[in-house]
């Protein structure tokens, strides 16, 4: 799964990633955890934006927020056949802005914390679907745009820690994904799958991460 991740790299270097397309400044997240807002790509009208999503994906047909909470990932198998997901997984997909994220494992002492980037440490993209909800009691006026991450089965790097990671999506599949007017549920799910472990790294981190309001460069210190 992915219940936390960072967000440290610079705009310029996101920016590089995707052509026209201006990058907000970033300031560096340690711990980004659900139902915070998190920058993420999206295509509207043909054209590729960045946008600050709430991260905790809310169905259009949903009563409240709160399902949100449950809502932060989503199986990549099965993410054309939910309720929940189906309808954004035809027309709003997006990419998550990351360069690292965490995972736990239980040892002797408690859960050990690790943290998980690309090797040379450069910055990537989840793959994740958007939603727009409208509170229905009419005492929440404006909309609120949420959005999930996509999983898939733990590559053999992330296969101690977890049986499942986030889709960390090649860049030369970024249009694809981006397109709403392309909704072919096979080749979408093709993109859906484990990323090279070769590129991958895991190193054990400061148990200050564990608590989820902990927004310090500590979070990301590896373990002597």
């Amino acid at each position: 799964m992915c219940g936390r991740f960072t967000l440290r790299t610079p705009a310029e270097q996101f920016a590089a990633m995707f052509a026209q397309l201006t990058i907000p400044e970033i300031k560096p997240r340690y711990n980004i955890a659900p139902t915070q807002n998190i920058l993420c790509v999206r295509n509207r009208d043909g054209q590729n934006e960045v946008a600050s999503l709430r991260w905790g994906l809310v169905p259009f047909w949903a009563k409240d927020l709160k399902m949100g909470a449950r809502m932060i990932n989503a199986r990549g198998e099965t993410v054309d056949e939910k309720p929940s997901f189906r309808a954004a997984f035809k027309k709003r997909r997006c990419l998550v802005l990351a360069d690292g994220f965490y995972e736990w494992k239980k040892e002797q002492d408690g859960k050990q914390p690790y943290y998980i980037t690309l090797v040379d440490e450069q910055p990537f993209c989840f793959a994740g679907l958007w939603e727009s909800w409208t509170d229905k009691s009419g005492s929440q006026a404006e909309a609120i745009e949420t959005c999930t991450v996509i999983t898939t089965n733990a590559n053999e790097l992330m296969a101690p820690l977890h049986d499942r990671m986030p889709v960390i999506m090649d860049s030369d599949k970024y249009d694809l994904w981006l397109d709403p007017e392309f909704s072919d549920p096979e080749p979408l799910k093709q993109t859906l799958v484990p990323f090279t472990s070769d590129e991958m790294k895991v190193v054990p981190v400061s148990k200050v991460v564990n608590k989820a309001t902990n927004e310090v460069p500590e979070c990301i210190q590896p373990l002597a």
